[in-house]
């Protein structure tokens, strides 16, 4: 037998109350007699009644809900900033619709398509790159969108992130004031902006300053995962690199696995430094020295920044840069 839904009117009409205190229960508003809002909440666990989001979303024309678009779900970089950006949605009582890309160009546009037919209040893009497509759809759209971990060149978007020139710079300065003369950069597609506009600024901008030579040999394009990491390795030995910087943790640990495979001692032989300083960072053994993200920070800046839009308050700047540094631990020399 199909369950009778419960209504709102059900509730007033048993508790002997107007639907207006039944609502003013249910939303926690503190204008109701303690007596009330108790005969109130024992009548609505008695009938399990269960307020209808798309009714009240109808009569506000607000959903309270937030999509959030993620590359690959499983990556501890992403999972850390929407944990941050799930803790400050609660606070501000919207619900989260998660929702995975895979990073690709098209699945990344029908996903958005598919949030903005949910009438989602905003939504939050984790995505490497934004691509003419994406933009279009952004610009298309009325709904605000905040960017995560990841830039816009042109500033059009909103967007939390770090300074990631500055942060590769810093790290290829650090290896090489210990004497590597052969620096290798690895990181995703370099068509991203993240990777081949600020990270290899910085790269580039750091040889100039310590004296060494660019190299197109040292530069290395790779997916995000563990097992790209662990097959570079021939790779990398063979282009004569004695250090490297590497833009994503997992990428990180499989270079770490190959070196050690190979009977190559890390930081003694080969030194490394890493991105994201995620749990993997100190997991690995040796642990990987690493670029410092606020990762939660940036998801919780993020939402709060979108709640700020989507609530048309006075936003200061729509591109924000959280403080970053360097943690060296066990796969650079001390």
């Amino acid at each position: 037998m199909e369950k009778q839904t419960i209504t709102i009117y059900d509730v007033a009409r048993e508790a002997n109350v107007s639907m207006a205190t039944v609502s003013r229960v249910v939303n926690g508003n503190p204008n109701v007699k303690p007596t009330t809002r108790k005969k109130v909440l024992e009548v609505i666990e008695r009938l399990d009644y269960r307020p209808n989001a798309v009714a009240r979303g109808l009569a506000s024309k607000k959903t309270t809900t937030v999509g959030v678009i993620i590359p690959d779900v499983s990556n501890m970089f992403f999972a850390s900033l929407a944990r941050g950006i799930d803790d400050i949605a609660t606070m501000y009582k919207y619900n989260i619709i998660l929702a995975n890309s895979d990073g690709e160009a098209q699945k990344e546009v029908n996903v958005l398509n598919n949030l903005l037919a949910k009438q989602v209040d905003g939504v939050i893009f984790m995505g490497h790159r934004i691509t003419d497509e994406i933009r279009a759809e952004f610009s298309r759209s009325k709904t605000p969108i905040v960017l995560a971990g990841s830039i816009d060149p042109d500033e059009q978007v909103g967007s939390v992130n770090i300074d990631y020139k500055a942060a590769t710079k810093e790290s290829i300065d650090l290896l090489a004031k210990h004497g590597n003369k052969k620096i290798a950069f690895i990181s995703g597609a370099l068509i991203d902006a993240i990777n081949g506009q600020a990270r290899m600024g910085g790269y580039k901008e750091a040889l100039a300053e310590n004296g060494l030579d660019y190299n197109e040999g040292l530069i290395f394009e790779a997916p995000y995962n563990f097992k790209e990491g662990l097959a570079l390795t021939d790779r990398i030995l063979n282009s004569g690199a004695t250090a490297a910087y590497v833009t994503d943790d997992e990428l990180a640990i499989g270079l770490l696995d190959g070196l050690i495979d190979k009977g190559m001692k890390v930081p003694e032989d080969f030194e490394i430094i890493t991105s994201n300083d995620s749990l993997l960072t100190e997991v690995a053994r040796p642990r990987l020295s690493s670029v410092t993200q606020p990762l939660y920070d940036i998801g919780a800046v993020a939402m709060r920044l979108l709640t700020k839009m989507m609530n048309k308050e006075e936003i200061e700047q729509k591109t924000i840069e959280l403080p970053h540094g360097i943690f060296e631990k066990g796969s650079t020399k001390q």
